[in-house]
């Protein structure tokens, strides 16, 4: 007798709910093709373009399933979460649909704009200085004072499962189209958004190869999968790509992600740029860097696409707008 899999924290089922959940306030992004950019990479790609989800990223997703979960007899302590921005604006955006106080721990020095929609959207912003002191234990500092629940960016089944409808969608559309997805790649920090899309995509199409993509030097889910266990990446200072800049995968974000993820692959801060101008340029699409690292690493040749259908998911467009100018100019 064999010893029975162990079921992964997140199952189809999960992101099937969750997409009930959060379909009547997201944006069910859409799948987009580009003749320019399957000529320049001679493959059949599908972008999908979550910086035209609310908030400006896919993180809503996850946010709002994670606080539609919450007990209406907690709900009133609030909730606190911790963000460089993007989970920031997901978390304050539900929270003032569901009228709920949100405050939210982000460095000081995340994009200015990312700061201001987040208090724009009724949150109340803490501001600390990501390499001397612990967002985690100021945010569980906060939460445990003011009775409020914490709402982690990534290691939470509800967090992953919303940000699975990502992939639920991507599995729609690719079957209304009659194509079969070979490659599918998102970006990571802490791993939820590709954990979610891994589980919903591979549901659909078990054979499809699901990669994650990094900052170049921050790729520790790549490090991660290659070892077999979780290890932080070994990078100091700063990348463009403000949003990948966790150190280590989540825990359980990873327990998904190194049974269905391929392997990692990885862009340069200069090639993220040049992707970031591509998409402006060519695409007409304002996405960030972060958001724009597996469309870098598609364009530098880091995989191996010719003649498959590959989907690229776009994760955000909230980017500073100096840095934008700098980097399309």
């Amino acid at each position: 007798m064999t010893e029975t899999a162990k079921p992964l924290p997140v199952s189809a089922a999960d992101i099937d709910a969750a997409a009930k959940v959060v379909a009547p306030f997201a944006v069910r992004t859409p799948l987009l093709s580009f003749p320019v950019l399957d000529e320049r990479v001679g493959a059949k790609v599908f972008l999908k373009p979550e910086m035209l989800q609310r908030t400006g990223s896919f993180k809503f997703r996850g946010a709002f399933n994670k606080l539609v979960s919450i007990p209406t007899e907690k709900r009133g302590g609030g909730v606190v979460a911790f963000s460089s921005g993007n989970h920031a604006q997901g978390v304050a955006a539900a929270a003032q649909i569901l009228n709920m106080q949100a405050t939210i721990v982000m460095p000081a020095d995340s994009p200015l704009t990312k700061r201001e929609r987040t208090k724009a959207y009724g949150a109340e912003v803490v501001l600390y200085d990501r390499d001397k002191e612990d967002r985690e234990a100021i945010a569980g500092g906060i939460a445990s004072k003011r009775g409020a629940t914490l709402v982690r960016p990534y290691d939470d089944p509800f967090v992953i499962a919303g940000q699975g409808t990502a992939g639920r969608e991507i599995a729609e559309d690719l079957t209304a189209r009659g194509v079969v997805p070979d490659i599918v790649v998102a970006p990571a920090s802490g791993g939820g958004l590709i954990a979610g899309v891994a589980t919903a995509v591979k549901a659909k199409f078990p054979n499809a190869e699901v990669i994650v993509a990094e900052p170049q030097g921050y790729d520790d889910h790549a490090l991660s999968l290659r070892a077999g266990h979780r290890e932080a990446h070994p990078a100091a200072g700063r990348t463009i790509c403000d949003a990948l800049m966790a150190a280590m995968p989540g825990e359980l974000t990873f327990s998904i992600n190194s049974k269905l993820l391929a392997k990692g692959v990885s862009a340069s801060d200069e090639e993220v740029g040049k992707a970031v101008a591509f998409a402006y340029r060519e695409l007409k699409l304002v996405v960030e860097p972060g958001g724009a690292v597996g469309l870098a690493a598609l364009l530098a040749g880091r995989i191996d696409a010719k003649g498959k259908n590959v989907v690229i998911v776009l994760s955000g467009g909230n980017v500073d707008a100096d840095l934008f100018a700098k980097l399309v100019a």
